[in-house]
């Protein structure tokens, strides 16, 4: 032996690439975690692998608990586990789905609902490997939507049991509301008159242009 002789290669360039995955890697996971909205991902078995802050705080689960866990089997309402595994089936096949709607079980048994996109995740070579969802958390909304929907359901009662004739008009003068009271009174049901002009219809002749000039 009469020395050593080293071959070298200049490494730079691919630390430096490492380097910058590397950091686009922190912010995309600080992104993640960050983000105002509900952000739940799964692998190609269906199991929870992403779980962000705002997941944990509307469920209730921290991340620790539900990673490796089944998301449809272990936290969608039973009613809705065929609709929803068929939703991620469909996106681990590569055809997404937009604003779909899901009722989630929290760890404290209470139901919210989340409106979800279901986007394909794909590695380097195209190959599905999971799904990311980024949702909404729209219990408020829906709430609310169901609070109008009783008030207008006992709006409608209130009129129709109503102990007064009441009728109503759309803009171009025909009859869009007919209680029973005003059937008793007139003689005309409310299918007989829906659609037609009040006016023309129903107000005799020498109070017509009055009653038309009232009314518009």
């Amino acid at each position: 032996i009469v020395g050593v002789v080293g071959v070298g290669q200049d490494i730079s360039a691919r630390k430096n690439a490492e380097t910058r995955v590397s950091m686009l890697a922190a912010d995309l996971r600080l992104l993640i975690d960050s983000a105002n909205a509900p952000i739940i991902g799964i692998d190609a078995f269906g199991c929870v692998n992403e779980w962000n802050n705002k997941a944990a705080e509307i469920t209730g689960y921290a991340k620790d608990e539900v990673v490796g866990c089944y998301l449809v089997r272990d936290f969608i309402i039973d009613e809705y586990k065929t609709a929803v595994n068929g939703v991620l089936h469909k996106a681990l096949e590569g055809s997404e789905t937009d604003n779909f709607e899901f009722p989630f079980v929290t760890k404290s048994g209470e139901r919210v609902e989340i409106l979800l996109n279901a986007t394909t995740r794909r590695d380097t070579t195209g190959k599905v490997f999971g799904v990311v969802g980024v949702g909404q958390d729209i219990t408020e909304l829906k709430r609310g939507q169901a609070e109008l929907t009783r008030v207008a359901n006992d709006l409608q009662l209130l009129i129709e049991t109503a102990n007064a004739p009441i009728f109503g008009i759309n803009a171009e003068g025909r009859v869009n509301e007919w209680n029973r009271k005003m059937a008793a009174i007139t003689g005309f049901s409310k299918d007989e008159v829906f659609g037609k002009d009040l006016v023309d219809e129903y107000i005799s002749d020498e109070f017509r242009e009055s009653v038309r000039q009232v009314l518009d």
